[in-house]
């Protein structure tokens, strides 16, 4: 497992526009569904990746206890199952059900959605106002896979800010975790 960073995307950078599937409701996302007061959270994830499954479940709470002061939150796995069988849309569906997900996972079939947010990692970590711009991006905690317990601390940090109108902190940790499997050309 070789370790990726997060290209950490300008802060202020306006969400890119998608349409992807989701394994949770097998209906369609766009950032036009994003129904939030406070802002959207878009994390690309997968199914395999050790560091994914590390902060797994307290994402999850995190994300819940979040919708719930006014955050949309989508997760999106944009690996080529080719390269890796278990991230394909099927075993998303499957992945949705054992973590028992708090929000929809979407599938990036084209890769075109990871390109246009310049994601590179799992976890990759993008939190946006209700204006759609970027205010935070990097790593969800110090942790890693058998080194520390996942707390959230970053993004929780963030998410208070932004939900309670406060300012971000400009000094973002990059995230860390597996490199996006992309399409050979």
């Amino acid at each position: 497992m070789a370790d990726t960073y997060s290209n950490m995307l300008p802060l202020g950078t306006k969400a890119p526009n998608f349409d992807l599937m989701d394994a949770k409701e097998n209906r369609s996302f766009s950032l036009s569904d994003v129904n939030s007061d406070k802002g959207l959270l878009i994390i690309f994830g997968c199914n395999h990746c050790p560091f994914v499954l590390h902060v797994m479940p307290k994402l999850n709470e995190v994300i819940g206890e979040f919708h719930e002061k006014g955050i949309s939150s989508f997760m999106i796995n944009s690996n080529d199952p080719k390269i890796k069988p278990e991230d394909s849309f099927e075993k998303m569906g499957e992945f949705v059900d054992k973590y028992n997900l708090n929000m929809p996972y979407l599938y990036d079939e084209t890769q075109e959605v990871a390109k246009a947010y310049d994601a590179a990692c799992t976890p990759d970590i993008f939190l946006f106002d209700k204006d759609l711009k970027l205010v935070y991006r990097g790593q969800f905690d110090d942790s890693r896979p058998g080194k520390g317990v996942a707390t959230g601390d970053d993004l929780r940090a963030a998410l208070e800010a932004l939900v309670s109108g406060n300012p971000i902190s400009e000094v973002q940790k990059p995230s860390i975790g597996c490199n996006i499997k992309w399409r050979k050309a």
